[in-house]
């Protein structure tokens, strides 16, 4: 019997699956699945049954189903979790690659995005943080870190440093705005900025803060913004949740 709260008979039942088709039938269901969950008919936190009553219910094995699944898995669009079952979690957001915050980029899309500022302090700067702001080790800067969700649930932690001589945020204001439009406000122009992107595994500590699990994919980016006179402005050294973020450009040829 599927647990209660569960959606597998009314998902099952939606499900076509073409035997004559030469698209593997793991993949059929996956790609259904996922069609679901991007129109909305599946949505964030709802339950799915196993794989072995999805697997009943379609006439499928349990290897196929199993399968479609760990597809759903690798995409982000589901997670597993002990005692609790497999569910639906956030589509996962995506970022074009412009001078824009991670905030107003959220906003813009509808993600309601949330922030509990981990710390707000200022520190001297140290020999590389002085080199990355273009200013004197031992200087005062401000030193930010966030952890920002979108749809309640966390996408990444954002370490910001910026001049003290130059730049002040309070801690409220960080909870309900992004860096970007404060610094706006305070008349910094930003222009332009420089920016890496990598990759790699989260520790026990950064899992435990993006509810991932240790060792899970992190993207990471390291970002210089420049105002209006070619002056930093602030350096950035953001880790994200591979499951639930993306960063997307477009290339054109010249």
């Amino acid at each position: 019997m599927p647990p209660r709260g569960s959606v597998v008979s009314a998902t099952a039942d939606a499900i076509k699956v073409d035997r004559t088709s030469p698209v593997p039938l793991y993949f059929q269901v996956a790609q259904q699945l996922e069609r679901s969950i991007e129109a909305g008919d599946l949505t964030p936190g709802m339950r799915l049954s196993n794989e072995v009553d999805f697997a009943d219910l379609l006439g499928l094995s349990r290897p196929t189903m199993r399968k479609a699944m760990e597809y759903l898995v690798d995409k982000g669009l589901v997670v597993r979790q002990r005692g609790v079952g497999t569910r639906v979690v956030s589509p996962k957001v995506r970022r074009s690659l412009e001078l824009t915050s991670l905030y107003d980029d959220l906003e813009a899309s509808g993600q309601r995005p949330t922030t509990r500022v981990l710390s707000n302090t200022i520190e001297e700067a140290t020999p590389d943080i002085a080199e990355k702001l273009g200013i004197e080790p031992g200087a005062p800067i401000v030193e930010i870190m966030r952890l920002r969700c979108a749809l309640d649930q966390p996408i990444s932690r954002l370490t910001n440093y910026l001049s003290a001589e130059r730049v002040s945020v309070d801690t409220e204001s960080l909870e309900t705005q992004g860096l970007y439009q404060l610094l706006r406000r305070s008349g910094v122009q930003l222009h332009s900025a420089t920016q890496v992107i990598g990759a790699r595994v989260a520790n026990a500590a950064e899992a435990r803060l993006l509810d991932e699990r240790k060792g899970a994919a992190l993207l990471t980016m390291q970002r210089t913004a420049f105002d209006d006179h070619g002056r930093i402005v602030e350096y950035g050294d953001h880790i994200y949740s591979a499951a639930r973020y993306s960063f997307h450009m477009s290339l054109l040829s010249v």
